[in-house]
């Protein structure tokens, strides 16, 4: 029998329905009761039929999806729900890469793990998440080719442990009582509370990982007790995590493609060069690279519960999160092609084959070429805390009222980022060839790669980074149920948050490189180390690197004293403040059409923004400290409309103005210079810089046509009405007008070509997509088959946004970057008695990450990262009610974690990647 359901009624209409309910169940037990106690009530015979209905309960991932739909459906905007299959067991290991699950949601990876995510085609900046109903912000540390530190609104997913959340809910539409700042999605995460359980729960669960690329164990715990006292009214949570994760990646990598007679161009007398003209490209320094990664990751969610009365309850909690982690960096390159001065203009094109189709020098043999080794080591840390208390109140059965106050903040701290570098100059016979897989060249390097003998020590870089990201946050909120169809809310927000950024740098010239004992640089064969790559097929596959160890110790380069001394790096130290003030008025309403039902919200929000960037200017050749403030208003209506045209089908439609807030490196005033081995930048800040602002519409169908099973179609669109675009150039340093102080401490002149960024508002464009979202139990099927279940769904999605170049004028008109027209995901899942298991695909197509391009001859084209698919599976096996073992695996199939290229159509290589399977078994008990 089916049961019509009372999808999108107000609470009035709910709480009526529960008290006719209610009612009738109090009916019967006394009906019952006075049949039992009177005599003259003829009862049944015990033989007699009677029709029982037997109580099945749902555990396990089917769980999960029901759970997930019933959220979905109950909502007035569109939205879509992961819910932990049971205490302390999230569907996957990592957050990012368990919203990779749901339509149009798709990750990017740092190291093989999930990091950060894009909704429906609009990027990590534009989606806002919130942790137990307040925003925060978590960022971590990166290599350079994952873009470094991260100093950006992105949330950084990788810093917490699964184990601690128990709901993550996707908004795709806006609505007034959900706050500002989101084009893309609002993501709610929230951590258990004690009332979520009933009664003592214990759970504790262990694993064992192994990477296949690293050759390493590594251990997983996590655990939760909760407890209610006092009938229920009080109650106490607390759970912890704590895992450790050793990643092998190895690549290769061209530091982009330069055209031929750049950076003063090769030498003229090579045999060559008469082939060369500025169509011609080669990559600025070819090498292969190897990164091991080590991190801890340590989590603590603790929440109190108070109920005094029926209409009064009180939450506290508090979220911990620690991410500490270390990389060694170890690479093997070309350096002169990226060179000008003693570089480039020296080398000697003797050969090389130019691709007709692309104009790239695929493969070249030199002479005069300058070869490094090095070895970078970081160490970084990532600390999360966050408190809240929250409340609410029933006046009466018609109006309520509840508050929140809390704080967050997120600390990242990297005191170690040191490179240290060893040459070898003039090397004749050097080669590359990007004939064959382009991804694995062929690099002779016209020397021995693993002879230590003859490098002399170039450079000892070091950094030490900062970055702080707090929230303070106060709301207060009411509930007034005007009419059985009619509620009426609103509310205030008061949201303080600031940003702040910091570096140090070598306080001497970082070209100032220490003598060993001899009294020369000539590195002792003692104080080298060997690195041979395990997967990446290529050559070389061993080289030489300086040791790191041996040569820290030896010139006691953290002693903070003498040239190794660290002294603030002032064009990189900036901060912006921001005070939020916000109100808002919606009403949620329910009725009928006819005989359909119709609910939804509409309702406007309020929002000033006021706005303090601070950063370092260049005034008359001085660097010079500078703070800008500015206001801005919007006024941002929404409308959510759902109607129930059958029992099981809903028709959902969305409107809406929304707004995010530009980046924060970009509302820095002034410039910050970076000079980091080949690459050279110059950045400069617009704290004036206007917020993103579209208008948003949805359309979609929802058809939930048997038991935890859906179908489903949505159509959105976006019209953009400003964007925000760096714009890039490549010029010499001496062009800009900017002193040449600002290049002190650095191995870098006035005559070197840098990439100069200027962020600037452009006239935006459109977004539109699709998305299809199919969700079947085969509850139908006999026997065992009828504990399958599949979830598919796909998406596509198409952006027409004006890029603008360095000098204003219009460039390309094309996809966001960050953008995949093409993602898809699919489940097949299987929930027994005992045992259970599924398998995930992922995929989204290629997509852009830089527009327009930055090297002569690239500034009409793209960078871009290649699509993936990634592949799944999760094995369990119930021994016992209590006892589990598991069995996963995470990429089976060995996809890369970053493939990137320059040019739309030649797609020539920039960056490479792989870190192998991993696989993870454990045990689970839960009491």
């Amino acid at each position: 029998m089916q049961t019509r359901t009372t999808v999108g009624k107000t609470p009035v209409t709910m709480l009526a329905l529960s008290i006719a309910l209610a009612l009738q169940a109090n009916a019967v037990v006394k009906a019952q009761d006075s049949t039992a106690q009177d005599p003259a009530v003829t009862t049944q015979p015990a033989d007699a039929s009677v029709d029982t209905l037997d109580a099945v309960t749902v555990t396990g991932y089917r769980a999960s999806v029901e759970k997930a739909l019933d959220i979905k459906r109950g909502e007035a905007g569109v939205v879509d729900a992961i819910v932990a299959e049971d205490v302390g067991k999230f569907p996957d290991l990592n957050l990012a890469e368990s919203l990779q699950r749901i339509p149009g949601v798709v990750i990017t990876r740092d190291a093989g793990e999930g990091r950060n995510i894009s909704v429906r085609g609009l990027g990590p900046d534009f989606t806002r998440v919130r942790i137990d109903g307040m925003e925060a912000l978590s960022t971590v540390g990166s290599t350079d080719q994952n873009g470094g530190t991260n100093r950006s609104r992105g949330f950084d997913f990788n810093v917490f442990a699964s184990d601690l959340f128990s709901q993550m809910i996707v908004r795709k539409t806006a609505s007034a009582e959900v706050e500002e700042g989101s084009l893309g999605a609002t993501v709610d995460l929230r951590t258990a509370r004690p009332f979520d359980y009933d009664g003592f729960t214990l759970a504790a669960s262990g694993q064992v990982g192994y990477s296949d690329f690293s050759g390493k164990a590594d251990p997983r715990m996590a655990a939760l007790i909760s407890n209610t006292w006092a009938d229920g009214t009080f109650g106490a949570l607390l759970s912890v995590a704590y895992s450790e994760r050793n990643a092998l990646e190895e690549g290769s990598g061209t530091g982009r493609w330069a055209n031929g007679s750049s950076n003063g161009g090769f030498n003229p007398a090579s045999p060559f060069t008469d082939a060369f003209s500025d169509d011609v490209y080669h990559p600025r320094f070819p090498r292969y690279t190897q990164m091991e990664h080590e991190q801890k990751r340590t989590g603590v969610t603790g929440a109190l519960q108070w109920k005094p009365s029926d209409r009064t309850e009180f939450t506290l909690e508090g979220l911990y999160s620690k991410i500490d982690a270390e990389r060694d960096e170890h690479y093997i390159e070309a350096i002169s092609f990226s060179r000008s001065g003693a570089g480039k203009p020296n080398t000697i094109v003797n050969d090389g084959y130019i691709d007709p189709t692309t104009g790239a020098l695929l493969y070249g043999q030199f002479d005069n070429v300058d070869v490094r080794a090095e070895n970078r080591h970081d160490e970084w840390a990532t600390e999360f805390e966050q408190i809240s208390l929250d409340g609410s109140h029933e006046f009466s059965d018609s109006f309520k009222i509840s508050g929140k106050i809390g704080t967050s903040s997120s600390k990242h701290d990297n005191p170690i980022q040191t490179t240290i570098m060893m040459d070898k100059v003039d090397v004749g016979g050097y080669s590359y060839d990007y004939r064959g897989d382009k991804y694995a060249p062929v690099l002779d390097y016209g020397i021995d790669p693993v002879d230590p003998n003859g490098w002399n020590l170039s450079t000892i870089r070091m950094r030490q980074n900062k970055v702080e990201n707090d929230f303070d946050i106060g709301q207060l909120d009411f509930s007034w149920i005007i009419s059985s169809g009619f509620t009426l809310k609103g509310g205030v927000l008061a949201k303080d948050y600031s940003f702040s950024s910091q570096e140090w740098r070598r306080t001497e010239n970082e070209s100032i490189v220490p003598t060993f004992g001899d009294g020369t640089t000539l590195v002792p064969v003692n104080m080298t180390d060997l690195i041979s790559l395990k997967g990446i097929s290529g050559s070389p596959g061993t080289w030489v690197t300086p040791d790191f160890d041996a040569i820290a110790d030896q010139f006691n380069i953290y002693s903070g004293e003498g040239s190794f001394a660290l002294s603030p790096y002032a064009a990189s130290t900036r901060s912006v403040d921001e005070e939020d003030r916000g109100v808002y008025l919606q009403g949620d309403f329910s009725t009928d059409l006819g005989s359909v039902p119709f609910s939804g919200n509409f309702g406007v929000r309020y929002v000033k923004t006021k706005q303090s960037s601070t950063g370092t200017a260049t005034a008359s050749g001085t660097p010079v400290p500078t703070t800008v403030e500015r206001e801005y208003s919007d006024t941002l209506p929404s409308m959510n409309l759902v109607a129930e045209l059958a029992p099981d089908f809903l028709l959902r439609f969305g409107a809406a103005k929304v707004m995010s807030r530009p980046g924060l490196g970009s509302l820095t005033p002034g410039v910050t210079v970076s000079v980091s081995g080949g690459a050279r930048t110059v950045s400069g800040g617009n704290p004036n810089l206007d917020p993103i602002r579209a208008d948003t519409y949805d359309l979609s169908a929802e058809w939930y046509f048997q038991e935890a099973s859906l179908l489903s179609v949505g159509l959105f669109f976006k019209q953009i009405d400003s964007f925000v675009q760096t714009t890039r150039v490549v010029q010499p340093y001496s062009a800009s007008g900017l002193p040449a102080s600002l290049l002190d401490n650095t191995d870098a002149t006035v005559n070197d070509d840098f990439v100069f960024s200027v962020p600037v508002n452009t006239p935006g464009g459109d977004l539109k997509g699709v998305e299809a979202n199919y969700v079947q139990t085969f509850t139908f099927l006999p026997g065992a088959w009828s504990n399958l279940g599949l979830q598919l769904n796909y998406t596509y999605v198409d952006s027409q946004i004006q890029y603008l170049t360095s000098s204003g004028a219009n460039s390309l008109n094309t996809d966001l970057t960050g953008l995949s027209k093409h993602s898809w995901n699919a489940t097949l899942f299987y929930e027994g008695e005992r045992f259970s298991g599924r398998v995930s695909a992922t995929n989204r197509d290629d997509y852009l990450i830089q527009v327009p391009g930055t090297e002569k001859g690239f500034t009409e084209d793209v960078h871009g990262q290649s699509g993936s698919t990634y592949v799944d599976a999760s094995l369990r096996l119930k021994l016992s009610e209590q006892l589990e073992v598991s069995l996963e695996g995470i990429n089976l199939t060995n996809e890369p974690s970053m493939q990137t290229w320059v040019g739309a159509a030649s797609q020539l290589p920039l960056d490479y990647s792989e870190t192998g399977r991993q696989y993870l078994m454990g045990l689970r008990y839960k009491f």
